[in-house]
């Protein structure tokens, strides 16, 4: 069983930063990418941020240069540090796994408020 549990959310404000932390565990022989998205009220999942096992990144333009995705291969856990954050950015991050399969976290909440 494939457990991938997300933390490090909260309420910050305006220009803030957090760092959220997701780490994978259990039965899986290689992971491919490990990912973080976002689903705010009333739009659609998007993804924020991916890093491949070869450390490649991808990012969501809204959020390049204020966002960090980085990863420990030996803990099977990634990370995102989130700087000057913008209300814009609250939602609820997803933490995603690719293996052979896809794996997602409960999700953690992102509040950005004054």
């Amino acid at each position: 069983q494939v457990q991938v549990v997300e933390s490090g959310g909260g309420l910050v404000q305006p220009g803030g930063s957090l760092r959220l932390s997701c780490a994978a565990s259990g039965s899986f022989f290689r992971i491919y990418a490990m990912g973080w998205y976002r689903q705010a009220p009333g739009k659609q999942r998007e993804l924020v941020a991916v890093i491949t096992s070869v450390g490649s990144t991808n990012y969501a333009d809204s959020v390049k240069g204020r966002f960090t995705i980085s990863r420990d291969n030996a803990k099977n856990t990634v990370y995102l540090q989130m700087n000057s954050l913008t209300p814009e950015d609250t939602a609820v991050y997803y933490c995603n796994l690719h293996t052979v399969r896809e794996y997602w976290g409960q999700g953690t909440q992102v509040t950005v408020s004054s």
